[in-house]
């Protein structure tokens, strides 16, 4: 394992004096509705709507992530070293990438696959846009690129997507696990269900409908056996603000297997970078002004990024928080979003995309770097990190599943760990756990800050790292909800050089409602007082500059949430 790409081993479990046949009967789905005491019931019903309790995937995240790890064998991780049984491997990787076969794209499948294996990367997902030409050639084409950087570049597993046009809506990623039908099911998707064909763009209780439709497409793909599993995130929610609080909704709801999750933040970090040696435009392209079809609830600071994170992500109480609160999963990502790099001295090829779906292979460009992109290459600035069981691609694509993540700028940091205890238990991020109420919850933070220079070739510093709580208030009545006024940072801590960060911190005793909590943390070298429209938010991320916002003087890390219910 080299010293630049570690991965932390971490170490989930559930006490033995705890186990999963001990689970309180409300949790227990084997036992039935008319066994249970009032109390149980109501307990039951509103784990329920809430999202927290069911079949398969959901009952396993409240029963806790080390119940079901018990009986796996220890496995390899990317790079040969020994995964602790019932450990994790930390997986670094970006679900959002064009190539020569997007319209505005430039690199080769290998091209990126390269660059992102050397800059750390684990796994990625090639998603080139939606279009007349992919979708009548472009899907079956770039597979074989697709399969031949599988086999050249062993240790960085690469899928299969696209960027789906979702209908009435922004664009979002769509992605296969790999198998025989990978492109089959693409196509279909694409052909069936993407937002730029059969008028399907405008916003319409129709169109809406065809988003979800296509969800659902994907999730009977999967119960079909077509494909081995399928998931979608949405891209760059806040852009335009045409993907309102009730769309997204509805995709969750309408798939919740499939539809896990958005870009907290977008890609295009380099864009904020200011002219004349930059893009001088707006950090992730976040740079304008709502049209007819936004959502009119959206402020007009929404419209722009915050410490180069989305607003729906970036403010405390809001939109995601909203989301959260309910007690139903959605998760966050950060990628690179990568179609022309900044200061890449290549050029695109002949302009052959309409007759063949493709341009020709980039060539070099006598003029020098090209300073007016605004992308990097995929782990050069942006990464989402998962806590995989193994090396594959099924084990990347439950890590995104459960949650189990967090997502960091610049290389700020070089691993986390954060686990929420409470009665002899713990879960991870993204999991669930249930104790009796008036037990002590303390959570429990292990960070190794950056050790070595970033790509930018300077050490960053984490200078601050919050702790965010919010009340679980279940199912909301107002779908285009979109604030979580009982959420705030209920601790900060200010942190200096050190090899590792342990903390804990004790947040109570558990009440009859319970609670979430997430981390952010950051450099702290721009933070303000509630700029990011969140009053209870003591310092948070400030508003960035259009044409002058250096990415690499305001990084940040934040994760995805743990829920705590009483029972």
């Amino acid at each position: 394992m080299s010293s630049d790409h570690p991965h932390d081993h971490a170490h989930p479990h559930t006490h033995d004096h705890t186990p999963v046949e001990e689970l309180p009967a409300a949790l227990d789905m084997g036992v039935p509705d008319s066994e249970l005491p009032p109390s149980a019931l109501g307990r039951r019903r509103f784990l329920q709507s809430a999202g927290l309790l069911g079949a398969g995937a959901a009952a396993l995240n409240v029963m806790g992530a080390g119940a079901a790890a018990a009986a796996e064998t220890p496995a390899r991780s990317a790079r040969g070293a020994k995964v602790p049984k019932n450990g994790y491997t930390w997986l670094a990787g970006d679900h959002h990438i064009h190539t020569q076969y997007s319209p505005d794209g430039l690199y080769r499948v290998i091209d990126q696959v390269q660059h992102g294996n050397a800059y750390g990367m684990d796994w990625l997902v090639i998603t080139d846009h939606g279009t007349a030409q992919h979708t009548r050639i472009g899907v079956e084409r770039v597979n074989p690129d697709i399969v031949a950087a599988r086999r050249a570049i062993k240790d960085t597993l690469v899928f299969q997507g696209l960027e789906w046009n979702i209908p009435a809506a922004e664009h979002g990623t769509v992605f296969v696990h790999p198998g025989r039908n990978e492109v089959s099911v693409l196509k279909q998707f694409e052909t069936d269900y993407d937002g730029s064909g059969g008028g399907r763009s405008a916003a319409s209780p129709a169109n809406e409908q065809a988003a979800r439709n296509g969800l659902i497409f994907l999730q009977q793909a999967v119960t079909e056996k077509r494909v081995q599993d399928a998931m979608f995130f949405a891209n760059h929610p806040a852009r335009n603000g045409i993907d309102s609080p009730h769309e997204i909704r509805g995709w969750r709801d309408a798939a919740p297997a499939i539809a896990l999750g958005f870009e907290g933040a977008p890609g295009h970090q380099a864009a904020g970078l200011p002219a004349p040696a930059g893009p001088g435009a707006a950090r992730g392209f976040y740079g304008n002004s709502p049209r007819p079809d936004s959502f009119p609830g959206y402020p007009p600071e929404s419209y722009r990024t915050f410490g180069g994170f989305d607003w729906m992500t970036s403010t405390v109480g809001g939109l995601w928080d909203s989301l959260i609160a309910e007690g139903k999963p959605w998760w966050i990502t950060a990628n690179s979003d990568s179609h022309r790099n900044y200061a890449d001295t290549a050029q695109r090829g002949d302009e052959g995309f309409a007759t063949n779906g493709f341009y020709a292979d980039p060539i070099y460009d006598p003029a020098g770097p090209n300073r007016t992109a605004g992308d990097y290459f995929p782990g050069f600035y942006s990464r989402t990190h998962v806590g995989a069981r193994d090396f594959s691609y099924a084990a990347v694509m439950a890590a995104l599943r459960a949650g189990r993540s967090w997502v960091d700028h610049g290389r700020l940091l070089e691993s986390l760990d954060v686990r929420l205890r409470a009665g002899g238990k713990e879960v991870p991020l993204g999991g669930t756990l249930t104790a009796k109420r008036g037990t002590p919850v303390t959570l429990s933070i292990r960070i190794m800050p950056a050790q070595l220079p970033n790509w930018s070739s300077f050490l960053p510093q984490l200078k601050k790292i919050d702790v965010i709580r919010g009340a679980i208030t279940g199912p909301v009545t107002d779908q285009d909800a979109l604030a979580a006024p009982n959420t705030r940072v209920v601790r900060s801590y200010e942190v200096g050089a050190s090899r590792v960060i342990t903390l804990n911190y004790a947040l109570g005793r558990l009440d009859d409602q319970g609670f979430y909590v997430r981390l952010r943390g950051s450099d702290a070298k721009r933070v303000g007082v509630g700029l990011n429209g969140a009053s209870v938010d003591p310092s948070g991320p400030v508003q960035d500059v259009v044409g002058d916002a250096d990415p690499w003087n305001d990084l940040w890390f934040y994760t995805n949430p743990m829920w705590i219910l009483p029972v």
